[in-house]
């Protein structure tokens, strides 16, 4: 609802700043005035004995019809010409969706010069490519992406729209649902399709990560979700598969984009991709101080791994944020974890509880972590971490000394 004070008719009399709940009106010249926080509530103009408020109600939006969506879409995310792996994680997810729908499976590309990245969706479950192509869509800008994607949406109705939880896709996609004016559920850990509604159920943390809810958007489409990279599981590519790319001809161009780019600058600070590694170490509170941290770093080194740390070790400073694993951290679904001194806290859990092996070394045997670990070691960190470092680097010589001797 919007609020109007009609000035003629206005006495000062004040009784609709005291009847406001949000103080969100003052008297200014005897005249009432709106202050910016006014909510639109209409309690002022029930209360105002002069008539001089007036409070008008916003039309409502057109109910959609439901049965004219139809189809699963995924972003296909890329930088510099290459696919983010978690597009490729979400049309592995997207295709398992679309079969319990029957329905097509789709990716929406944008970029410049970017179509030979088709055969990378089909080759993943995509049956057919939105190809946004051209200039303007060389670098992600929030404008250009979103003024994009929403035209395509209004135009082909898509039943189901997938994001990865990243830094462009969380900008943009709430964007692209307040435009359209529907849900988006964010951090998705789960996505499966109800077999009696055909809704797609969105499954993210929620309360710190001590519940999991499970969200539904039965009255708007399209169903829109974005899902952290790591938690989806890739399937196995078949690149004899071949789909239809539709090239969209957009109405974006570079004279309506607010945002310039002038220059990329590559980061040059030292950080470390804890997503895409195999092997990963982690050091939590039990590690004991900065001071000790170079312990999880050695034996990450030996394995040939990346070490990573718990949300407490980061949050006493002593561990760099770019390391963080866990719900407010990285996602992370590597071959072999290790964490060390970690207890377990469920938003820990959640960022690599998907890994192939885990391994857990802790003095408390009652630790949440050894419920989902593999292999659990009930004891010092600050001797068993150093043993096991030392060993791997014997093997390691062990192997390159029988390596050079089967070579002469």
């Amino acid at each position: 609802m919007s609020v109007k004070i009609i000035a003629k008719d206005c006495t000062g009399c004040g009784i609709c700043l005291e009847k406001c709940p949000f103080d969100a009106i003052e008297i200014v010249d005897n005249i009432a005035q709106l202050k910016d926080n006014c909510t639109g509530c209409g309690a002022c103009a029930r209360a105002c004995p002069s008539k001089a408020i007036e409070v008008t109600r916003k039309a409502k939006k057109p109910t959609i019809k439901l049965e004219d969506y139809k189809g699963v879409w995924v972003f296909i995310e890329q930088h510099q010409g290459k696919i983010h792996s978690v597009a490729l994680e979400l049309l592995s997810e997207g295709r398992k969706l679309a079969d319990a729908l029957q329905v097509e499976l789709a990716g929406v590309l944008l970029g410049d010069g970017v179509e030979h990245l088709a055969k990378d969706c089909f080759a993943y479950g995509a049956e057919k490519v939105y190809l946004i192509d051209g200039p303007v869509f060389k670098h992600y800008r929030t404008d250009s992406y979103t003024n994009a994607i929403v035209e395509v949406i209004n135009k082909y109705k898509p039943e189901i729209l997938l994001f990865g939880a990243t830094n462009n896709g969380r900008d943009f996609a709430s964007r692209i649902a307040v435009r359209i004016n529907t849900g988006l559920t964010a951090d998705c850990t789960e996505l499966s399709i109800d077999p009696e509604t055909k809704l797609l159920q969105q499954t993210r943390p929620a309360f710190g990560g001590n519940v999991m809810a499970t969200i539904l958007c039965p009255k708007h489409r399209p169903q829109m979700a974005t899902v952290r990279p790591r938690v989806m599981k890739l399937c196995e590519p078949d690149y004899s598969r071949t789909g239809e790319i539709i090239r969209i001809n957009s109405s974006v161009k570079e004279e309506d984009i607010a945002a310039k780019i002038l220059e990329i600058v590559e980061s040059s600070s030292k950080t470390v991709n804890l997503e895409d590694a195999e092997i990963i170490v982690s050091g939590g509170r039990g590690i004991g101080g900065p001071q000790h941290y170079h312990l999880i770093m050695e034996l990450a080194e030996a394995l040939g791994g990346v070490a990573g740390a718990s949300r407490a070790a980061v949050d006493a400073g002593w561990v760099p944020q770019y390391r963080q694993v866990g719900q407010t951290g990285k996602t992370v679904a590597p071959k072999l974890y290790i964490a060390c001194g970690i207890s377990g806290a469920i938003q820990h859990l959640a960022g690599m509880q998907t890994s192939e092996m885990i391994v857990a070394i802790n003095t408390d045997p009652e630790a949440p972590i050894f419920k989902v670990a593999n292999y659990g070691i009930v004891g010092d960190l600050h001797k068993i971490v150093p043993l096991l470092t030392a060993k791997i680097k014997e093997l390691k010589k062990s192997q390159k000394a029988d390596k050079t001797a089967a070579s002469v």
